[in-house]
């Protein structure tokens, strides 16, 4: 693949990963939107065979560092997720945005009652809404990081 389509992408899942880690009010926190899963369901349904398990897995490898989570817990989850959706893509591309908008909805829960799952498991417990806050959060601004990233997409393709 060309370098200056692999660079936009490559931003994007660092701006992602910026993202998640930023500070936020302690009110605003369990609402922060899965960055990371968002851009990888996008750039792994587009180029499934570019970006899919194994960035996945180096990406939530980093996630999981900068969480200072379980070693593994978001790759883990971030993996099954990829997988999902590179499995499907050629399904997910075609469906209108409000049904993209549900099943991107279900793989968010999907990803969030797998780290629920690990964390139950080790041990670690937390309230509801920081599991099902993203959720909601990611589900809702799912058309709008679509629409950004498929911009960023053509202006790339473009380009080259």
């Amino acid at each position: 693949m060309n370098p200056s389509r692999r660079l936009p992408v490559i931003i994007c899942i660092i701006m992602a990963l910026m993202l998640a880690i930023v500070p936020m009010p302690a009110w605003a926190g369990a609402y922060r939107p899965d960055w990371v899963v968002l851009t990888l369901i996008y750039w792994s349904m587009t180029m499934p065979r570019t970006y899919s398990v194994g960035t996945a897995w180096i990406v939530g490898i980093v996630l999981d560092v900068a969480h200072g989570t379980l070693l593994g817990q978001h790759a883990l989850a971030l993996v099954f997720i990829t997988y999902l959706t590179a499995r499907f893509h050629l399904q997910l591309r075609v469906f209108p945005m409000s049904q993209m908008t549900a099943t991107v909805g279900a793989l968010l829960a999907i990803y969030q009652f797998i780290l629920f799952w690990i964390n139950g498991v080790a041990g670690t417990y937390a309230d509801a809404v920081v599991y099902w806050g993203p959720v909601v959060s990611g589900t809702l601004l799912w058309p709008v990081v679509s629409h950004f990233f498929a911009g960023i997409r053509y202006r790339a393709a473009r380009s080259s």
